[in-house]
């Protein structure tokens, strides 16, 4: 007969490995908000900084309704990563700040480092002189480029909350970036080609915006991206408002596309050679009336604004959603911090953490 510790097993006795997969498929909110207050050793897992190396903040969009706040949860599971960042997505919020604190993440957690070891006043005088001592030997782009491991940042609806001098700040900070995925978000021509000059090693770029029936022509983007993102292997413009021109420009001089997206690109006629060359060299093309069925979102038809224009507009697959609050209290384990609030964050790096 089968033992009742055989038919309810003890999660708890679980190897550690096993358990830290299994945690590793929820999203950073659920590991913060849920996951880390079921015990101690759930709880001294979540604080592993491998389990941080990707930050998915995907959330239901109704931010108004969430009982914490999304940007300072954001920046604490980047502390949480403690330089290992390699992977985030931020999506229906997000600010210049908080793009920012991503960028700089690896030097604030070295400054922490040396203030465990030296104290705070030892350990800025350190930082500072070993950044003035890089600049003073001209080493200080060859400093900054070991700082920063994101591979992959994807920002989706953040119209008002990241400015376009914030994402030419932060891609300075980025040299490692490989993938870059963008959604309703304002992101132009002069951004690309900063990140294009700074983030060398992109291979795939995605620039979705809203889309028109009938929009008017305009090949900045393309032509930005085909002079500053020579390497690329993947590239989706959904929406965009590029003609053949600007797409025999990127054709020119992306030499490595594999995968080309080009579906609501209405002024795209893929007539003659450019047509010709995308059948014969891209693997993975989507044309600009091919469905939208796999892109991740689903489009909604709404009325444009001009003459009998009609916009085109991504949103989530299950949107909108009918959002649970949930009730957020204190720590449920034994552990000394009673509560976790996320208007006052704790220091990760603190000895009483």
């Amino acid at each position: 007969m089968e033992s009742p510790a055989a038919r309810n097993p003890n999660w708890l006795d679980l190897p550690r490995e096993l358990t830290a997969s299994i945690l590793h498929r929820l999203g950073a909110i659920e590991l913060l908000e849920t996951a880390q207050k079921v015990c101690t050793t759930w709880r001294n897992i979540c604080k592993d900084p491998a389990m941080w190396r990707t930050v998915d903040m995907r959330n239901s969009g109704r931010t108004y309704a969430l009982p914490y706040d999304l940007e300072k949860m954001t920046m604490h599971a980047v502390d949480l990563s403690c330089g290992q960042l390699e992977a985030i997505n931020i999506e229906n919020f997000g600010s210049d700040q908080l793009l920012i604190y991503i960028a700089d993440r690896y030097i604030r957690n070295f400054f922490s480092l040396c203030c465990v070891a030296k104290g705070a006043v030892a350990a800025e005088v350190h930082l500072l002189a070993t950044i003035a001592a890089a600049e003073a030997n001209g080493r200080l782009a060859n400093l900054l480029s070991r700082c920063s491991q994101l591979k992959r940042l994807r920002v989706v609806r953040c119209y008002e909350g990241i400015s376009p001098e914030a994402f030419s700040e932060a891609f300075k900070k980025l040299p490692q970036l490989e993938e870059l995925h963008l959604y309703f978000t304002v992101f132009g021509k002069q951004e690309i080609e900063v990140a294009g000059r700074f983030c060398t090693l992109l291979k795939s770029f995605k620039l979705n915006f809203h889309s028109y029936e009938h929009p008017r022509e305009c090949d900045d983007e393309a032509l930005a991206i085909a002079e500053s993102m020579p390497e690329l292997r993947n590239l989706q413009l959904f929406g965009n408002k590029m003609t053949d021109d600007g797409l025999r420009a990127i054709l020119d001089k992306c030499p490595h596309l594999e995968s080309l997206d080009l579906r609501q690109c209405f002024n795209v006629t893929l007539a003659g050679d450019v047509g010709y060359r995308c059948f014969e060299r891209i693997k993975d093309l989507k044309r600009p009336h091919d469905s939208t069925d796999g892109c991740g979102f689903r489009t909604v038809l709404f009325p444009g604004e001009v003459g009998s224009d009609f916009e085109y507009v991504l949103a989530p697959p299950d949107f909108p959603l009918v959002y649970g609050k949930n009730d957020y209290h204190g720590m449920t384990d034994s552990s000394d911090i009673d509560s976790l609030d996320y208007d006052d964050y704790p220091d990760p790096n603190h000895p009483d953490y």
